[in-house]
This record gives structure tokens, sequence and C-alpha cells, in this order.
């Protein structure tokens, strides 16, 4: 009798372990669906033809997006940040695309994040007009700042609300040149959780393609877009993506002097590039404590130059080859007040040429702010940085009279 009460036992904990074992298969099917994972090379001939529009950008910041300028997000910024004159400087110097980047955050109503106010949108209609009025093809890139990409990490009824503001803003400008307006879901993810941003990010591109069927989707590793990041993705099963990474390496010498950085690096000023162990040591005596003081010195360490940089966005390509789909390189700069201008001029130079070696399309940042192309003061033309046009392999624009 006990014989055949432990057959029963087992007979039901095996019945059980079955239907647990069915019902795991079916959750992550599902996950891998709603992630969107692919197997094998995808057929990107969509994103592969489009992505050829994006060789060679600059970002537009600081006009929709990361907007400092007293006068706020307001039409008198608006009208006056970025001009008709600004664009056509970009199209002279030889820039093929711009990527806009917007701060969902002026336009979103939690519980309505659909309902995009139409007088905002009518401000970002003119400059999306402006840009492709010049054949400049244009990434639309939603761009907030950190406490909203922390609540999309953390609350999934954030991420609903965000996936019904990008399929209205979709749909909004599913009727554009779907060849030369592209779609960027999120800039710089502050997502520490690879998987949940693969899942959010995928239901964040059905989204959008809800709204756009035909347009072309830009996506983005998890962690501020970085190139280790992507290279761990997988990607979607849409084949109308294309992958993006942003290029900030050595991040020690191209934020050095930025004050919203690390701390240390705000010590710093005219660190060389390329890098050796010798000529690092003036800039690292500058740092005061020893422990920081020493990622001055392993900079140096590391010498930082061409075939350095090469190594690194080699990986990218190898991805990107394994795969059979396009990348891009939507950001990489150097901050230009505490640099040296022929060292940054190097630096851009190496990772501009390196990036057009493996046929990757680039958009530096920035326009005219901190990592600018050109310098601007308000009410005055922008003057074209004749260094930086030259590290871009950019043209000097014509003198105006």
């Amino acid at each position: 009798m006990k014989k055949t009460i432990n057959n029963s036992r087992m007979k039901w904990a095996g019945a059980v372990l079955a239907r647990f074992v069915a019902a795991l298969g079916s959750v992550l099917f599902s996950l891998t669906a709603a992630v969107g994972f692919a197997q094998t090379p995808s057929d990107s001939s969509a994103a592969q033809r489009r992505a050829v529009h994006l060789g060679y950008g600059i970002n537009l910041s600081e006009w929709f997006a990361q907007v400092y300028d007293a006068k706020g997000y307001t039409k008198e910024h608006f009208d006056t940040w970025t001009t008709a004159q600004d664009i056509a400087l970009i199209k002279a110097m030889g820039f093929d695309h711009v990527r806009l980047s917007v701060n969902p955050q002026p336009m979103f109503r939690r519980g309505q994040a659909d309902r995009i106010p139409e007088e905002y949108l009518g401000y970002l209609d003119r400059a999306v007009q402006m840009i492709l009025g010049q054949r400049l093809a244009l990434i639309i890139d939603v761009h907030p700042e950190s406490d909203f990409k922390q609540k999309l990490a953390t609350d999934d009824g954030f991420v609903e609300q965000f996936a019904d503001y990008w399929r209205a803003l979709a749909r909004h400008y599913s009727a554009t040149n779907a060849e030369l307006v592209s779609f960027e879901i999120l800039n710089e993810p502050e997502f520490h959780d690879r998987y949940r941003w693969q899942g959010v990010q995928g239901k964040l591109a059905g989204a959008i393609r809800e709204g756009a069927p035909q347009h072309t989707i830009i996506v983005a590793g998890a962690y501020w877009s970085s190139e280790s990041e992507l290279l761990f993705f997988d990607p979607l099963r849409d084949t109308n993506i294309i992958y993006n990474f942003h290029f900030y390496e050595p991040h020690i010498f191209t934020h050095q002097g930025a004050t919203w950085s690390t701390n240390y690096v705000h010590y710093l000023k005219d660190l060389p590039y390329p890098s050796t162990p010798e000529n690092v040591r003036e800039a690292a005596a500058l740092i005061p404590d020893a422990v920081n003081r020493l990622q001055a010195i392993h900079y140096g360490l590391d010498r930082w130059n061409a075939p350095r940089i090469d190594g690194e966005i080699g990986q990218v390509a190898a991805w990107a080859k394994r795969w059979g789909v396009p990348v891009i390189c939507n950001e990489f700069g150097v901050y230009r007040k505490t640099s040296n201008q022929q060292d940054r001029a190097a630096w851009i130079s190496d990772v501009r040429t390196t990036l057009e070696k493996y046929g990757i399309g680039w958009t530096m940042w920035d326009y005219s702010g901190g990592f600018g192309v050109v310098t601007k003061q308000e009410g005055h033309p922008a003057i074209p940085d004749a260094a930086t046009v030259k590290a871009l392999g950019m043209k000097m624009p014509p003198v105006q009279q």
C-alpha cells in the first residue's frame, strides 16, 4: 500500500512538474516574442539603405532638449536658438543629417501621454520642416533627463505611458519621408538591468511600429548607449532597425574639465592625446587625491591612440557583420573648454576616420554646445571652428559678406 501511495505521489509530482515546465516554456516564449530577439542574421535591406543617409551628421542639442537657456521651453527659445541660417550652414559644411534631441517631459502628461500638446508639436513641426527643407536626413531622438529614464528602469506603468507617447509621436510623423526620417527610442538608457532594457526597448519599438509602420527605428544598448552594451545585445525581430552606440572613450580625455561629470575630471585641463606614461604627468598632477590621480596615470599607461580606438570600434563592426545589421555612432566628441585644441582635433579625426573605415555612419556631439563644431552667441551668426571642421572631414563654408 505504501508503495502504491508513493507511486501515486510520484505521478502527481511528475504531472505538476510537466505543467510547470510547459508554463515556463510559454512564459519564456512570450518574453522572447515581446523583446523580439533574432536568432539569425536579419534581412535589413531598408535599414541598410537608409543608414547610407546617416553618414556624416551633427547633433542639434539644447534646442528641444537640455534647454539651459533662461527662456526655457518657449516659443522665443525655439525660434531663436537654432535658425534656418544654422540649418543652411550645416548643409554647407557637408553634413548629410542631423540628430534632433527632443525632451518628452515638457509635453508628457502621465495618464494622457498619447495627447501631445498641439502647440508644442507646432514648434517641433517647424523645426522638422526646416531640416527636411535642406534635404538633410533627420533622427528624432527622444532625449529626456535622468529622472525620466530612471522611472522607466523601475516603473512598469511608466513604461506603458511612454509607449503611448511614442505611438502618438510616431503616428504624427508617419507621413514624413521614411527614407529621411528615423526614430531613436531613447538617448542613453540608464538601465543597469540589461534584460529589463531589452524587454522595455522591444515594447517601445512595437509602439513606434504601430504608429509609423514604414519608418526606421534606432535602438541602443542598456547603459548610456555604450559600445560594450551594444555587444551584449541580440538584434530585434523587426528588421527595419539601425543599431546605435556612443563613443567617448577614454572618458577622462573627452570629458576633461566638464563640471557635470565625475568629480576628479573637473581638475583636468590640457590632458594630451595620444597618451603616453610620460606626457600625462603634468595634467595628472592637477588632481589632488592619489586614488583619482591614478586614473590619469592609467590613461597614460593605456597609450590611447588611433590603433587603440580602432580596436574598440572594430569590435562593434564585427558584431554588426555577425548579425548583418547596420550600425551608426550617434554621439562622439570632446569637451572644448579645457582641452588642447590640437589634441581634441586629433582624437575627433581618429574616431571619425575609424568609423568611416568600418562603414559606420556618425553624428558628432554637437553643433553649438560645449562640444561644438561652431561657436555661437545670441543674435550673431554661428562661426565654424576650422580645426574641428577639418577633423570631421567637412568643408569650411564661404565667408559671408
